[in-house]
């Protein structure tokens, strides 16, 4: 198994690694006669979260103390005031932190007003019933985006800089990507948009294409990151293309919804069918956008569970033959999911630009 790890690619060889030392430490640590399957469920649960610092592993020292190893990350609370203080005060959820007369306890990757004791009120549905604090504190996914947000800016404006030496040649990594932004424009944007206004939507569909992709192989890094499969992340970037695709509709745009069956029939005879047609039109504005971010928030998220799950089921199966089949099973989705973090900012920008060319169209309105 050794050797085939060796062989294989770098970064489904750190996805596994991480996942695997992490669920590793966890079946370790559970000797207090718990259900192991709850355990790892409820680790697969934390690591779909965004949280307050960058956990790599942990583990139990020879006191029987728990160790967490990461990076910690600013905490921003303004409950009556700012409230600043590292991540690291929380202690995964086993400290509590004074900040002048409150006290703040970590609890499922939430941050709690609670007392000096910690104590956490639940309702009858086992939920906490604590005050929250309006939390801004800069997440894990908030420094991923970042981090993607600066490296985007560093490799294009590097390209752009060698496009202006080198008499419009690209050189060193800008010989990679230069063929992705011409694939962008000329298969993307050119066939859906139209050659007259494709080139005001290309910063947006470029910016996006990237964006998604570098976020996608971010999430396939020992740092556990799952930016794409966060609802919200997904929520933003579907609001972006339903903002630019109604802003910049051209009066044939608007006038295919409101009046779709145009000059064809009778005003009095469309009547009836415009009870039905202009609901459903109005209705497709918001559907569109809708059905990107509920892809992309999926199949990002399902393949984080679908991975996690299999190494799991090594713990589960303890045996010769289970073992070594989930290991392998689990390799193959860590090699498929570079695919699917490609095809997934693919089909986020395609139809992104569809919905433009929609939104673009400027013959006569028949």
């Amino acid at each position: 198994m050794l050797y085939m790890l060796k062989k294989a690619n770098a970064i489904p060889l750190y996805v596994f690694a991480f996942f695997f030392t992490s669920l590793t430490s966890l079946a370790k640590e559970n000797q207090s006669g718990k259900d192991l399957k709850t355990e790892i469920k409820n680790y697969i649960s934390h690591h779909l979260e965004d949280a307050h610092d960058f956990s790599l592993f942990s583990f139990t020292n020879n006191l029987g103390k728990h160790v967490y190893v990461g990076i910690p990350l600013p905490v921003i609370l303004w409950d009556e005031g700012l409230k600043v203080f590292s991540s690291s005060e929380l202690k995964h959820g086993e400290g509590v932190v004074k900040k002048g007369s409150s006290y703040y306890k970590l609890e499922h990757s939430k941050i709690y007003k609670t007392d000096s004791e910690g104590t956490i009120n639940y309702d009858e549905n086992n939920h906490p019933t604590n005050k929250l604090p309006l939390d801004l504190s800069i997440t894990k996914g908030v420094v991923s985006m970042l981090i993607i947000a600066f490296l985007m800016f560093f490799l294009f404006a590097s390209l752009a800089k060698s496009y202006k030496e080198n008499q419009g040649i690209p050189k060193g990594i800008g010989r990679f990507f230069e063929p992705i932004v011409l694939y962008v424009r000329d298969e993307i944007a050119r066939p859906n948009i139209g050659e007259k206004k494709y080139s005001y939507y290309m910063n947006f569909l470029l910016t996006v294409f990237f964006f998604i992709w570098f976020l996608n192989l971010l999430g396939l890094t020992p740092l556990g990151v799952n930016v794409t499969g966060n609802i919200a992340v997904t929520f933003g970037l579907a609001l972006l293309t339903f903002l630019i695709t109604n802003i910049t509709g051209t009066k044939t745009y608007w006038f295919h919804i409101l009046d779709p069956l145009g000059n064809s029939m009778k005003w009095y005879s469309k009547i009836p069918l415009y009870i039905i047609l202009i609901p459903i039109e109005l209705l497709g504005i918001f559907i569109k956008p809708f059905s990107l971010l509920i892809r992309l928030y999926a199949n990002m998220q399902a393949g984080h569970i679908v991975l996690m799950s299999l190494i799991g089921l090594m713990f589960i199966f303890k045996s010769w033959l289970g073992s070594p089949l989930s290991f392998g099973l689990a390799f193959a989705i860590s090699i498929i999911e570079l695919l699917v973090a490609l095809l997934q900012a693919y089909i986020f920008t395609m139809l992104s630009a569809l919905y433009f060319g929609f939104a673009a169209e400027d013959h006569e309105h028949h």
